[in-house]
């Protein structure tokens, strides 16, 4: 997003990069065009020289101690933009605080993989007073993303909470992959096969996954794509929205499940497309293929 921002989103003013790893902000601002961004160590140097304020972090609790931190200096008619995937409670909660101290609020969490953010691919799903949204909209389709779902005008939780359910299908998509591939591989199908009718009908992340399976990316990467403890977070928060609704997403359930086998087995290091090799232990096959 900040190569992007930066190549395509017309600043008129270096983009003033915070990472709580420094070292990742620096990295990041040296693999930029030279002049076009600085980096800080602290959020609250970040906030009080920028204009517009994006924010994404990993969780809940990481997105409110930002914010905290963040409205602790003078924010009066600043724009905060928030992409972090969290509880549409908490989003609404964001929008509170930060309309309370005198600035604006947007949600904007996005789908797309790592890849697809490099490359401007990414979806926005924005929310929020229609005056603030129109402010952060150039900055979406043709900067960090090729599209937009758009809630303007409406609650700011909107955006989160279609982000969330939005997610679920990622879960879902893994998980089926996970247990057709054990299927093809113990039936004697085969699981080149299997990939090449997925390639064929379902080109995109259903073959991107498929073939990160039969690779043994899933066990062999050192840093996760989708780390295991985001989605796990992803899903309880399906799960309790679900719950509070008085409905459930019972494959959210099997895939949260075969999650934890992954958290088990791998630690922090696990991907969401570990699930398949979960299941394959559950078949009486190694973890890794």
């Amino acid at each position: 997003m900040c190569k992007n921002l930066v190549e395509k989103g017309n600043l008129d003013k270096p983009l003033i990069i915070f990472n709580r790893t420094e070292k990742h902000a620096s990295d990041l601002s040296n693999s930029l065009p030279a002049g076009k961004s600085t980096v800080t160590s602290t959020v609250e140097d970040a906030v009080s020289k920028a204009d517009v304020i994006f924010t994404c972090v990993g969780d809940d609790a990481a997105i409110n101690e930002t914010i905290d931190t963040a409205l602790k200096g003078n924010v009066k008619g600043k724009l905060f933009v928030d992409c972090s995937t969290v509880h549409p409670d908490t989003t609404d909660g964001l929008g509170k605080k930060i309309t309370s101290a005198g600035s604006e609020f947007v949600a904007c969490p996005v789908f797309g993989a790592p890849a697809m953010a490099d490359s401007g691919q990414l979806i926005c799903v924005i929310a929020g007073p229609e005056a603030a949204v129109e402010k952060m909209k150039p900055y979406t389709t043709g900067v960090i993303g090729r599209g937009v779902v758009d809630f303007s005008g409406q609650p700011v939780q909107k955006a989160t909470l279609l982000k969330v359910i939005g997610n679920t299908f990622v879960l879902n998509m893994v998980e089926s992959l996970s247990e057709s591939h054990v299927l093809a591989e113990k039936s004697g199908l085969g699981t080149e096969n299997l990939h090449n009718f997925i390639a064929m009908l379902f080109p995109g992340p259903y073959t991107a996954y498929s073939t990160r399976m039969l690779s043994g990316d899933y066990h062999k990467r050192e840093e996760p794509l989708f780390a295991v403890d985001l989605a796990r977070k992803d899903a309880r928060h399906a799960m309790a929205l679900a719950k509070a609704v008085g409905t459930r997403m019972k494959d959210v359930e099997v895939g949260d499940a075969h999650l934890d086998q992954v958290k088990k087995y791998k630690g922090e290091a696990g991907d969401i497309a570990g699930i398949y090799g979960a299941v394959r232990q559950e078949a009486g096959l190694k973890f890794e293929n």
